[in-house]
């Protein structure tokens, strides 16, 4: 019984440990220590305590980490996500015991720690697809992006990086274990290894020069009164503050004007299309600077929903491009399950259901100063946490990454922090210059080694004009991981299910 409670506690206090490595406290050095404590806690679990410590271990982390979601939709919807969010890290424990009691790593003492990182990453890869399309969110590799180890991302996105910090917390949990074991060698040299891999980044070349041309971009983050979901009731008011401050920057930059203006999703909620107040602010807007603009609105004109759209405006104020979102946020954007989900939160029925777009997350933009139309990758929101999307529109030509959000409904919670870490991991992969640009903030403008060179603060109306530079060349994350996915997907569940399979025929104890 004290050894249950004992283990527990460690669970409980790991996954607060997790949580601490996120923005916005960003104790990254937390996350290899988190995992292994987690690793001590399973020593000695069966399958079915091991889906108990280890899902003890995700809701813990995961009830603070995702606090934005309390604050946006209130505390069922935040406590159901929570839940069954930190199921995956009850999957690892189940998993991780199963292999253990196995036996199949019994001469292979080494192997314990790779095949550790590699459930968990198996676990992050299938959260990331199932259900309702996955909720990437909260993978462990978005919290070192400060440190070494997130240069791996040019060589295998986040999946690489997870992988690598997991391995060098379970390397740490085997430490602690040998020298509880008087395994003195492994004792010792295991901490070194794990050291080492949170510094082998730095062997990891990372380019920031341009390669096809430059372009001076302007983001404005007009700002949004912060009322929660009574923000999306502003949607005049909204485009005015968009409007106000692309005026002031455009007097800023009338001797050095910039070549594309930079809305955020959600900046014209009432579509210019089909309203001629908004079309005049946008007229105005790009007369001001003479510059191209690309905003986002919101599509009511299918009979059976809405689409979350970037419209892409050429210097003359015509639409050259479009993009709609491709992977809308279950329970937010639409609602599966809408009778059951009604049930839990009433407030469902207020979401208009979404639909997907199609395509790549691209619009190319005509660039006066370049003599030509440059191709950028405009993932929506949330869609920034997909490795496919970002990959998929990298690899179909985007020479620029621009991350449009609207952050207003998560007041002053990490939420807009957190998504931040991920366009900077996401610079990293792509090798591109990357523009997060939110409607309160906070924005930001990333360089392709991840570093910041200019953001905003959060509820302020602000602009930021940097010159970024253009890039051709494809990443091996942006070639390769796609293959490197599915393996880190399809390898831990084979090994799960050899495991489990072994002790079935055995009849071990579960």
């Amino acid at each position: 019984m004290l050894t249950g409670l004992r283990n527990l506690l460690l669970a409980v206090v790991a996954g607060a440990g997790l949580n601490l490595a996120f923005p916005d406290t960003g104790w990254w050095y937390l996350a290899p220590v988190s995992v292994g404590l987690l690793w001590w806690a399973l020593e000695r679990a069966t399958a079915w305590s091991g889906l108990a410590l280890g899902w003890a271990y995700g809701v813990v982390f995961l009830l603070p980490h995702l606090w934005w979601a309390n604050y946006a939709v209130g505390p069922i919807p935040w406590i159901a996500l929570s839940v069954a969010e930190g199921l995956a890290w009850g999957l690892v424990g189940a998993a991780w015991a199963h292999v253990r009691r196995s036996g199949i790593l019994e001469a292979h003492r080494w192997a314990l720690a790779p095949v550790f990182a590699l459930l968990w990453v198996g676990a992050e890869q299938l959260r990331g697809m199932v259900p309702f399309g996955g909720f990437p969110w909260a993978r462990i590799g978005y919290a070192l992006v400060d440190a070494p180890v997130a240069r791996l991302a040019w060589l295998g996105g986040v999946p690489l990086v997870s992988l690598a910090i997991v391995l060098a917390g379970a390397l740490l949990g085997l430490a602690w274990q040998s020298a509880r074991t008087r395994h003195a060698v492994t004792a010792a040299f295991a901490p070194v290894l794990a050291i080492a891999l949170l510094g082998v980044g730095y062997l990891v070349p990372l380019d920031n020069q341009a390669q096809s041309g430059t372009m001076r971009v302007g983001a404005v983050q007009g700002n949004v009164p912060d009322r929660g979901l009574d923000s999306f009731s502003q949607a005049r008011e909204v485009t005015a503050n968009h409007l106000a401050e692309t005026l002031v920057l455009a007097e800023a930059t009338a001797d050095d004007p910039v070549d594309l203006v930079v809305w955020p999703e959600n900046a014209s909620d009432i579509d210019p299309r089909v309203d001629a107040a908004t079309q005049t602010a946008v007229e105005e807007a790009i007369a001001a600077t003479g510059a191209p603009l690309l905003l986002g609105t919101v599509d009511y004109t299918p009979v059976d929903g809405r689409y979350n759209t970037m419209l892409a405006y050429d210097a003359d104020a015509q639409i050259v491009d479009t993009y709609s979102k491709q992977r809308p946020a279950p329970f937010a954007e639409y609602v599966p399950l809408r009778s059951i989900a009604r049930q839990v939160a009433p407030i469902v029925d207020q979401v208009t259901d979404m639909l997907a777009g199609s395509g790549a997350a691209t619009v190319e933009i005509p660039v006066a100063s370049l003599d030509r139309s440059v191709r950028i990758a405009t993932p929506i929101c949330f869609e920034v946490a997909y490795d496919s999307i970002v990959r998929d529109a990298i690899a179909k030509g985007a020479e620029l990454l621009v991350v449009p959000t609207n952050n207003a409904t998560f007041g002053r919670t990490a939420e807009s922090t957190q998504q931040l870490q991920m366009s900077r991991i996401r610079a990293i992969e792509t090798g591109r210059w990357t523009v997060q640009i939110s409607t309160v903030g906070v924005s930001a403008v990333i360089d392709p080694s991840g570093r910041i060179v200019d953001e905003t603060e959060l509820f302020d109306a602000a602009s930021m004009v940097e010159r970024v530079g253009l890039r051709t060349e494809l990443t091996p994350a942006v070639r390769i991981g796609w293959a490197l996915g599915w393996a880190l997907l399809i390898g831990p569940a084979a090994i799960a299910l050899v495991a489990a399979g072994r002790r079935v025929a055995g009849r071990y104890d579960w």
